[in-house]
């Protein structure tokens, strides 16, 4: 992914309504939902949706499907994980990470604001 995809996919994601779309969309699987599902399921106006879905669409982070006169919309799995790979290919020096848990951050942070 070159570095201009990647700033498109973060800014489609900086708002709120389509990261909260994008997260639908992955829960939902590569069947997706249709864009009155959508709607309906974040109780956003048909309109702010069709703009939301636009710019993600744009980003390459969802794909319409039309099926008879409804169109369907699934993530674009591929370019997430591209994504998802370019956040974290330098992660830890280039080391094996393992994730911390939250009860270890937790602890972490605990134990930093008692020094």
């Amino acid at each position: 992914m070159d570095h201009i995809a990647i700033v498109t996919a973060l800014d489609a994601l900086a708002h709120e309504h389509r990261l909260k779309v994008f997260r639908m969309l992955v829960q939902a699987g590569p069947e997706g939902l249709t864009a009155g599902a959508i709607s309906s399921g974040l109780e956003v106006k048909p309109s702010a949706l069709s703009f939301h879905l636009k710019d993600l669409v744009r980003a390459e982070l969802i794909q319409p499907r039309h099926v008879g006169r409804q169109i369907f919309y699934s993530a674009r799995f591929e370019t997430m994980n591209r994504l998802i790979a370019f956040l974290t290919e330098n992660c830890c020096g280039g080391n094996p990470c393992t994730p911390v848990s939250a009860s270890t951050s937790s602890n972490l942070l605990l134990t930093e604001s008692l020094k």
